[in-house]
């Protein structure tokens, strides 16, 4: 049976008097990529927040490697668990290669050399430039290689395809599978209905703080649920080969 990395259950969560989270119970298995989906305002980050010690349940409990989150060093947490922000923004206007450092000193020695590391992420021609100066696709990139330079065991993304084009939040995705399929534990909150149906094994959809359902990608994305979530009668399209495509069709608005 595959380990449970990290567990959230029975999660509540408040804030300004609103409900962000209720009753939400997750698990993230080594070898597995979950997707987190749902439309904005469902409590997606609020969960990854949960779950990585930065905010603290109201009820429920947060498990790593079956011990309670919060009786493990923070040192030895920040060692197990990759964080992949939605948003970040450093102290210091570091230059790139100074950043993967930070990751690679986080390594050890499993740490891959610098160069190499650069080249994974396609940021060899951008060492030298500082993080005031990147795009949002290269300020993304830069972040993933300093975060994964470790290979973290768990590894919790939010939203880290948001300012990458096409083919690197492919390649970012295809990282992630790659991770899992090494042992890892991976959970990651995505937008593109295509790039879960595509990498993850298995989504959890939220509406309102609330988890709708949890199952296969082909579960999920085929559920009537799914539509009256997204407010919206999704067309599905087949592949020759399996899977299928999403597209937006008429709002049930």
């Amino acid at each position: 049976m595959a380990e449970v990395a990290l567990a959230g259950s029975g999660l509540h969560f408040s804030a300004g008097g609103a409900k962000l989270l209720h009753g939400v119970s997750v698990g993230l298995t080594r070898g597995e990529v979950l997707g987190i989906i749902g439309p904005n305002g469902a409590g997606k980050s609020t969960l990854v927040h949960l779950l990585i010690g930065q905010l603290t349940p109201e009820a429920g409990q947060v498990a790593l490697m079956g011990k309670p989150l919060h009786d493990w060093p923070r040192r030895a947490r920040a060692a197990l668990i990759g964080h992949l922000p939605q948003h970040f923004e450093p102290h210091w206007d570091y230059r790139v290669d100074e950043l993967l450092r930070l990751g690679l000193d986080r390594a050890g020695r499993r740490a891959p050399g610098l160069a190499d590391l650069a080249a994974n992420f396609g940021l060899t021609a951008i060492l030298a430039r500082r993080w005031s100066t990147l795009s949002g696709g290269e300020r993304a990139r830069a972040l993933s290689a300093t975060v994964l330079a470790p290979d973290p065991p768990v590894v919790l993304a939010d939203e880290p395809a948001a300012a990458l084009d096409v083919g690197q939040a492919a390649a970012l995705m295809a990282r992630l599978r790659k991770l899992a399929d090494e042992g890892a534990a991976v959970a990651v909150v995505v937008h593109d209905l295509n790039l879960a149906a595509r990498w993850c094994d298995r989504l959890l959809l939220l509406e309102a703080g609330a988890a709708v359902m949890e199952g296969t990608p082909a579960e999920v994305l085929h559920a009537p649920a799914l539509d009256r979530v997204f407010g919206m009668r999704f067309l599905r399209v087949a592949l020759p080969g399996g899977g299928m495509v999403l597209a937006p069709g008429e709002s049930e608005g």
